[in-house]
């Protein structure tokens, strides 16, 4: 269907009303009164931002309004206090409204509304924020736009890249979208649970928490039995009743862990079986050659990793500086697999890593960005081989100051294949065949290095969260064994602290050679985060300086006071929701967590597109010869970093969900039985309780607490009873009863059995000043209590 192209340079500063399909005109939305070279008002500045995403920095604002001097000035401090009210937040180079989609955002097309128009909702949309908003898709024409090229052409189950504009008629989806790019051309289907009806055919259980059941006719169940996970496509949508389905495919039995993450994989849209061109190129790859590389095979550089893990993608190498001008200083070798060698842009395998963007980890599996052959042979940097690298030999001082960096393409051999664990116990006195010999003249210096590059880490004070993460054990069958804390070594923050400073060199070179490349970006927390985490702090008698000059080690002071106190744990996560989310992006802000200025990475390649992308800049800025970045992917990185941002968001959601289902499925013979628990979120409609024992969290329905008034105080994160004044703070210590577990969506509901606890006076009085208005929820009587996890 064609459109009439709106109108965005009409003088009078109105948009036209839209021809209604029904024949009549849509509404004129108000014109902004817009005074060229007078500072707005804040009502307008919402406004234009709403209606122009894509101008929406503060150079943009000024340049719109024809701001100066001065009022450039105040422009900045009343967005800063717009921010600080939570009515705009910041979205990589823009601001935009809470909840509003920024103006480059990846899209899946789910359906099309009753003019047949393609409708599609974002790839990733936080939980807390409701349902994701519908977009309408604009189609171009076939030459594309202004008539040159080929536009890009989108239908059902397709995930796209869409540049976002307000919808101008405001009866139907709140936005717009023009197509960038389809990313990932997928059937329209959906996945479930296959039950049998009496009498043929079946049903579809949803696996999602908001899918929907389908009918599904006998002749099309596609030889799925009871119990089976299968894929299906909508035969039928009608206008009442459930839709219909035709299975197109049969996953395997829903009673196999392994189906687990297949659920994750095939809910989030994961590719995960590569294509034959991809497999055909990565089987007829040959080895690196020594064109434009030093030989580095005498170098005794080592891999340190995961005990299981199958590809090598960083080595390290340290040794005392010989020059007489630093005194103390050491000398940091960090060598990373090649991957710009062997994946050339725009070949089949660079199109399928970035349509994946990153691997995905899972407990019983691994999703990963290249083929096997790439990623675990050929650019594994494996024990006593010759493997294609870049190097970077760095120069510290003895206060751990860096002082000076070289790159280098190189050809080494890893003179050992070394786990956490092994390393570790060298150095604390225990090492075997293996690393006795390689104590003195490799482990030792390794560790004297990072004892020295930890003084510069001490005095550059990045954020240091206490949150242990946990790790799934299976049986050799699938199911769950157990949850651990994997102890955190030495060992482990050696190898962490070394591949930071190997980004940061990344990021100064290619800065230096005023080459574009990706960053790994954190913006610190917004104004209005800030103030409620200050809120909260106050309520335990910790205060937060205000203003917006935060820095990560304000943070550390406020997690240094709570060291060793009851309220640890709960400060730590407070704080660490209070953070902003590290993405990727063309334009530098800097890494807030790290306390870096500049920041890219480039350590990873095998496992993400970021750093891939950072390897090719390297290569062709310094002149290393064959696989450097070229023109079309520099002027793609904007829309690069979008995508790659969004993937890696993604798999976390994958991840994060396939845990919950391990867990639910593993706990779900245990139903009635008591366990530990720890509030670990406090919300209007009641409270999370984590398990630290399963790694897991449920959620406890107001209306089961009892038959007390409970009110919600955000300020104190408190659920708290107004009659008895006994209630449930973020942290405390519970006592829970499983009532229902649902593996398939992950979610645990439970029952409170130890009682609240008395709430601080300043809770009580929080009460009795009738500030209700922050929310507030009663028992209702005869109402069932919600299902699963909110």
């Amino acid at each position: 269907m064609s459109r009439i192209p709106r109108d965005r340079t009409n003088p009078a500063g109105k948009r036209p009303g839209k021809i209604g399909r029904a024949g009549k005109d849509a509404p004129a939305v108000e014109p902004l009164n817009i005074v060229h070279g007078a500072l707005p008002s804040r009502e307008v500045i919402l406004r234009f931002i709403a209606d122009h995403p894509q101008k929406a920095s503060k150079r943009e604002l000024a340049k719109a309004f024809g701001l100066k001097g001065d009022n450039r000035v105040e422009l900045k401090h009343m967005l800063q206090e717009l921010e600080q009210e939570g009515m705009l937040q910041k979205n990589r180079k823009s601001l935009i409204r809470p909840g509003a989609l920024p103006p480059v955002t990846v899209l899946d097309i789910t359906t099309r509304d009753k003019d047949g128009d393609l409708i599609g909702r974002p790839a990733e949309w936080p939980e807390d924020q409701g349902v994701a908003p519908a977009v309408s898709i604009r189609q171009q024409s076939p030459a594309g736009r202004q008539g040159k090229g080929k536009a890009p052409v989108a239908g059902l189950g397709d995930r796209i890249l869409a540049k976002i504009f307000p919808a101008v008629d405001r009866g139907g989806p709140a936005y717009t979208a023009r197509i960038i790019k389809v990313i990932d051309r997928r059937r329209g289907a959906s996945m479930g649970v296959f039950r049998t009806a009496p009498g043929g055919g079946g049903r579809l259980l949803p696996i999602e928490r908001r899918g929907e059941e389908m009918v599904i006719d006998p002749d099309f169940t596609g030889g799925a039995t009871d119990g089976d996970l299968v894929e299906v496509e909508i035969a039928r949508l009608g206008r009442f009743g459930l839709p219909r389905a035709k299975v197109l495919s049969v996953v395997g039995s829903v009673g196999s862990e392994k189906a687990i993450s297949m659920i994750a994989i095939h809910a989030h849209g994961i590719p995960h079986v590569f294509p034959p061109a991809v497999i055909a190129e990565a089987d007829a790859a040959k080895p690196a050659s020594m064109s434009h590389r030093e030989d580095w095979r005498d170098v005794p550089l080592i891999t340190i990793d995961p005990a299981d893990a199958k590809d090598h993608d960083d080595a390290v190498y340290a040794e005392l500086d010989p020059s007489p001008d630093n005194p103390g200083g050491v000398i940091v070798t960090v060598a990373i697999a090649d991957v710009s060698w062997y994946v050339r842009p725009n070949s089949p395998l660079d199109r399928e890593a970035l349509k994946r963007g990153n691997s995905v980890y899972f407990p019983d599996r691994v999703v990963p960005m290249l083929p096997e052959r790439i990623s675990n042979d050929l650019c594994s940097l494996k024990e006593g081989v010759d493997r294609p690298a870049l190097a970077v030999r760095m120069s510290f001082s003895g206060e751990g100051r860096k002082i000076g960096h070289t790159f280098h393409r190189i050809m080494m051999k890893s003179a050992a294949k070394l786990s956490y664990q092994q390393a570790q116990a060298a150095i604390d006195g225990k090492p075997d065949d293996q690393t006795g010999p390689m104590l003195g003249p490799i482990l030792k210096p390794l560790w004297h290095a990072y004892e020295v590059m930890k003084r510069g880490r001490d005095r550059r004070q990045p954020l240091e969260l206490d949150m242990p993460e946990r790790k799934i054990l299976l049986k050799p069958d699938g199911t769950v064994d157990r949850v651990v804390v994997p102890p955190r070594l030495d060992a482990h923050k050696l190898i962490e602290e070394m591949m930071i400073q190997a980004n940061v060199c990344a990021a100064e070179t290619l800065e230096k050679k005023r080459q574009p490349l990706i960053y790994r970006i954190h913006d610190g927390p917004t104004l209005a985060k800030q103030e409620i985490l200050r809120e909260f702090l106050a309520t335990l008698g910790i205060s937060l300086a205000k203003g917006g000059n935060m820095r990560a080690n304000n943070f550390n002071g406020i997690l240094a006071k709570a060291d060793g106190t009851p309220h640890q744990t709960m400060v730590n996560e407070m704080v660490l929701r209070s953070q902003s989310q590290a993405i990727y992006g063309p334009e530098n802000i800097g890494h807030f967590g790290l306390n870096l200025m500049k920041y890219a990475h480039f350590t990873s390649p095998i496992r993400r597109y970021a750093d891939l992308i950072v390897h090719r800049a390297l290569v062709g800025s310094l002149g290393f010869g064959e696989g450097g970045i070229t023109p079309d992917e520099e002027a793609a990185l904007d829309d690069i970093a979008a995508e790659i941002s969004t993937f890696e968001r993604r798999a976390m959601a994958a991840e994060r969900e396939t845990v919950d289902r391990l867990i639910a499925h593993h706990l779900s013979g245990r139903v009635g039985e008591e366990f530990a628990g720890r509030v670990s979120g406090v919300t209007k409609s009641g409270l999370f309780v984590a398990l630290p024992d399963y790694g897991a969290d449920g959620f406890v329905p107001i209306s089961t607490l009892g038959t007390d008034y409970f009110i919600y105080d955000e300020a104190h994160q408190a659920l708290s009873g107004e009659r008895t004044g006994l209630g449930y703070r973020l942290g405390d210590s519970v006592t829970v009863k499983l009532a229902e577990a649902i593996p398939l969506a992950g979610a645990l509901r439970f029952e409170i059995i130890s009682e609240g606890r008395e709430m601080p006076a300043a809770v009580r009085s929080f009460h009795k000043a009738g500030r209700r208005d922050r929310g507030q929820v009663r028992k209702k009587p005869g109402t069932r209590p919600p299902r699963g996890r909110h």
